[in-house]
């Protein structure tokens, strides 16, 4: 295991909450469609999470332009800020604004 905290890490996937196919940038972290995750890594991009599975969009933090998504993993709990991105869904991003936390 390698003793950087963040490995850039270039991956396309499908989103396994909404089907979309994905191209990574290096630094994707979510679908940027509906904001899903997963839970695969300690630190960014290192693939060490043993618990793998999906994170939840639960909460919009900060403010323009420097939005952060709130993820909750739905199989262990555990919680993760990760910036939002140029290229996610506005619609999407509006609707977790409006979630109740």
């Amino acid at each position: 295991m390698s003793d950087r905290k963040f490995q850039r890490r270039v991956e396309d996937f499908v989103c396994e909450h909404c089907g979309a196919a994905i191209i990574g940038s290096g630094y994707t972290n979510h679908c940027p469609r509906c904001l899903w995750s997963k839970h695969v890594d300690v630190n960014p991009g290192d693939r060490a999470a043993a618990c793998g599975g999906l994170m939840e969009p639960v909460a919009l933090e900060g403010s323009s332009p420097a939005y952060t998504v709130v993820h909750r993993c739905v199989k262990c709990g555990e919680k993760r800020r990760n910036r939002a991105e140029q290229n996610d869904d506005a619609a999407s991003l509006v609707a977790l604004a409006g979630k109740a936390q």
